[in-house]
C-alpha cells in the first residue's frame, strides 16, 4: 500500500498545481487555434505543444543539466532547456527564419514604387508609442517594465515574430513567451483587427482609387538593392545587421538565379525544420510562473495597441502623401506597411476590391509590406544599440 501511495506521490498528477494546470490548457488552445482555426498553425501549434510540455510536473522538459565537481555532466538537461539555449537563447533560429523569409520575399513592388518604403517606416511608428506606454504603465505603478522590456514589448507593433523573438531574447528573455504569443496571435488576427481601422481612417472614394501597374524590375535591380541595403544599414546601424544580413542573403540566393538548390532549401526544408525548434523553444518559456502574472496582461493589452496604432500610422501617411503626389495613392496599402508579410497585404488586397472590384491592390501593397519587414529590423537594431 506504501509503495503505491509512494507511486501516486511521484506521478505529475499529484504534483500538478493549479497554474500549471491553467497553463496546459492555454497551451491545448493554442493548438486548438492553431488546428480548427488556422490561426498561424505553423508556429502556433508547436508553441501550444510546447506549452503543455514544460507544464508537466517532474517531466524536466526544460531542467537544466547538472555537473560535478570536475566539470561532468551527472544529469543531463531536458530537450526544451537545449533547444531554448542553443537556437533562441544565442538569437540563431531567428536569423535562419530570416533568411528563410529573405529567399520568399520579391522586392520588385518597392523597387518598382520606391516611395511605398515611406508608408512601412511609417506603420513602425506603432513600435515607439507602445515602448512610451509601457514606461507610463510603469510610472504610474499599473506595471512593473523595465525600458528594455518596454522595447521588447513595443516590437510586437511591427507585427514580425522572428524580430520580436529575436529582440526580446536580447532585452527581455523572461517576457519571451508572451511577446511571442502575443506577435503570432495578432499576426493570426490580422484580418480581423485591421479592416475596421482601415475602414474607420478612410472615405469610400480614397479605398476605390486604382493605382497605375507597376513598372518591371529588371535582375539586376533586385541583385544590387540587397547588397546595397546591407551596406547602408551596416555601417550607420551595426546592431541591425545580423537580422538584415541574414534577410539580405536570403533574397540574394533567390534573386541571383545561380543557386537555385540553396534558395530551395532556405524556402522549405531549413526553415520548416527551424520553424519546428523555434516554436517548442517558445513554448518552453510559457510556464506558469512566467506567464500568469499582470505583466503578460500588460503585454496582451499593449501588443494589441502596437499593432493598431502601426496600422493607422500606415495608412494615414498615405493620406499625407496624396497631398503631395501626382499621382495619388490608395490609402489602404499603407496598412501593409506592418510586416505581416503578406497577409496584411492581402488584407490590403481584399478590402479595396470591397470597395471596388476592379480594384487590385495585392502587388502595390507588397512594397509597404516589405518596406514594413525593412523596418522593423531597423527599430529592433536601435533597441538593441542603445539597450542590449
Amino acid at each position: 500500500m506504501e509503495s503505491l501511495l509512494q507511486l501516486f506521490r511521484d506521478s505529475g498528477l499529484y504534483q500538478l498545481e493549479g497554474g500549471q494546470f491553467v497553463m496546459i490548457l492555454v497551451g491545448l488552445l493554442l493548438v486548438f487555434l492553431a488546428i480548427r482555426k488556422g490561426f498561424e498553425p505553423l508556429l502556433l501549434l508547436p508553441i501550444g505543444f510546447g506549452a503543455i510540455l514544460v507544464n508537466i510536473p517532474g517531466a524536466g522538459f526544460l531542467a537544466s543539466p547538472i555537473y560535478d565537481a570536475a566539470g561532468h555532466v551527472e544529469s543531463p538537461g531536458g530537450i526544451l532547456y537545449y533547444i531554448y539555449e542553443a537556437g533562441i537563447s544565442t538569437g540563431i533560429f531567428p536569423l535562419v527564419i530570416f533568411m528563410g523569409v529573405g529567399a520568399m520575399t520579391d522586392f520588385g513592388p518597392l523597387l518598382a514604387n520606391p516611395k511605398t518604403l515611406f508608408l512601412g517606416a511609417a506603420a513602425q511608428f506603432g513600435i515607439f508609442t507602445t515602448v512610451i506606454g509601457a514606461i507610463v504603465l510603469t510610472s504610474m505603478g499599473l506595471m512593473d517594465f523595465s525600458l528594455a522590456d518596454a522595447a521588447a514589448i513595443g516590437i510586437i507593433g511591427g507585427a514580425d515574430g522572428p524580430t520580436a523573438i529575436f529582440v526580446s531574447s536580447r532585452l527581455a528573455p523572461d517576457l519571451l513567451g508572451a511577446i511571442a504569443v502575443a506577435a503570432y496571435s495578432y499576426m493570426a488576427l490580422v484580418p480581423l483587427i485591421q479592416p475596421p481601422i482601415m475602414k474607420a481612417l478612410t472615405t469610400q472614394a480614397e479605398r476605390e482609387i486604382r493605382m497605375e501597374q507597376l513598372r518591371p524590375v529588371s535582375q539586376r535591380e533586385k541583385i544590387i538593392f540587397p547588397l546595397s541595403l546591407l551596406v547602408l544599414v551596416a555601417l550607420f546601424l551595426p546592431s541591425a545587421a545580423p537580422l538584415l544580413g541574414m534577410f539580405c542573403f536570403g533574397n540574394l540566393m533567390k534573386e541571383s538565379k545561380v543557386v537555385e538548390r540553396l534558395s530551395d532549401t532556405a524556402q522549405n526544408a531549413l526553415i520548416n525544420i527551424t520553424t519546428i525548434f523555434l516554436g517548442l523553444g517558445v513554448g518552453s518559456k510559457l510556464s506558469s510562473e512566467a506567464f500568469l502574472n499582470v505583466e503578460t496582461l500588460g503585454i496582451l493589452l499593449l501588443g494589441i495597441v502596437a499593432f493598431g496604432i502601426g496600422t493607422a500610422s500606415g495608412v494615414l501617411m498615405a493620406k499625407l502623401m496624396n497631398r503631395f503626389s501626382a499621382t495619388p495613392i490608395n490609402p489602404l496599402i499603407g496598412a501593409a506597411g506592418v510586416s505581416a508579410v503578406p497577409m496584411a497585404a492581402r488584407v490590403a488586397n481584399k478590402v479595396g476590391l470591397e470597395a471596388n472590384p476592379q480594384n487590385f491592390l495585392l502587388m502595390h501593397a507588397m512594397g509597404p509590406n516589405v518596406a514594413g519587414v525593412i523596418g522593423s529590423a531597423v527599430a529592433a537594431g536601435v533597441m538593441i544599440s542603445y539597450l542590449g
